[in-house]
């Protein structure tokens, strides 16, 4: 797809600028060593005008995320919010992905650059799985350990473990790739968690292995709310075939079912499950839609 024409604006370093000329550092660290740090967010189009699900929560992590790796972070995470918002109007978009990016500067080393620039990109984005129920498959690419990388971090160079086991899924014929940890419990798809649900109770990996999304935050508050039956555990392959029904999360995928893992099919109709009234929910949580509507 086409992310930017002529006339699409960025905001780059203080300045609001056309995408198509704001050019690369063809010798930076995030290019060469995939040093980076990046978020991802999404503005709806509600009754109270366009708004941001949940962007302190999301510029924080952003901040996070670059003193986790040593990464200068030198902007006011209220102003980026200012200027997120702007850019929206500027780009005529009341629903978008925005996507801020904080790289470093010059340097061939791998010590640290005392240098880094930020940009916020936004462009109209439907959910990144599309609408319909997934195929999905266990890939042979092993989810990062905590020992070898802050995977609570949401850094550029470590979606490369994300790129091989998407592309390792649509070669197969599937939507998307469900990964091991390296104790051979299901940790979550190539960026999506992962939640299944049992006999009328949600589970889910907890946070040891796994990246801590905050959607994945946004449906344990569903289940609070509603009063679903939510447990946090280490989950085999074999518990997600035996499953009644699946789903995964994440801001740019939103929430999409999962249709079958490894050509074991659910039975479970997706619209009579306990996922499928998480999903509305969740759609008019974003849409502030106060009065609605949940189906078991």
């Amino acid at each position: 797809m086409q992310y930017y024409n002529q006339n699409t604006l960025i905001y780059f370093n203080g300045e609001f600028a056309k995408a198509h000329s704001a050019g690369v550092d063809l010798f930076g660290q995030s290019l060469h060593y995939g040093y980076g740090a990046f978020e991802g967010l999404r503005a709806y189009a509600t009754h109270n005008g366009t708004r941001i699900f949940k962007a302190e929560e999301h510029f924080e992590r952003l901040k996070n995320s670059c003193e986790a790796i040593g990464i200068d972070y030198h902007w006011n995470n209220q102003d980026l919010i200012e200027k997120t918002y702007k850019l929206l109007g500027l780009n005529n978009l009341r629903s978008a992905y925005i996507r801020p990016l904080v790289f470093s500067g010059s340097n061939m080393h791998l010590n640290a650059d005392s240098e880094s620039s930020l940009m916020i990109a936004a462009w109209e984005w439907g959910p990144y799985l599309g609408h319909n129920l997934l195929r999905v498959f266990t890939s042979s690419i092993e989810r990062p350990t905590p020992k070898s990388f802050r995977i609570d971090a949401k850094v550029s160079g470590q979606y490369i473990n994300s790129i091989l086991a998407t592309s390792e899924a649509l070669k197969n014929g599937y939507d998307e790739a469900l990964l091991l940890d390296q104790n051979g419990f299901v940790a979550q798809a190539s960026s999506e968690n992962l939640f299944i649900e049992k006999d009328y109770t949600i589970y889910t990996p907890p946070l040891s292995n796994i990246f801590p999304g905050i959607t994945r935050q946004t449906v344990i508050d569903i289940c609070q709310e509603l009063n679903f039956d939510l447990v946090e555990k280490n989950l085999t392959i074999q518990d997600v075939h035996e499953a009644d029904s699946a789903f995964l999360c994440g801001t740019a995928a939103e929430i999409i079912g999962i249709k079958e893992v490894d050509q074991i099919i659910y039975q479970e109709e997706w619209e009579h499950t306990i996922g499928a009234s998480i999903q509305r929910k969740y759609k008019n949580l974003v849409l502030e839609q106060e009065n609605y509507e949940v189906i078991i």
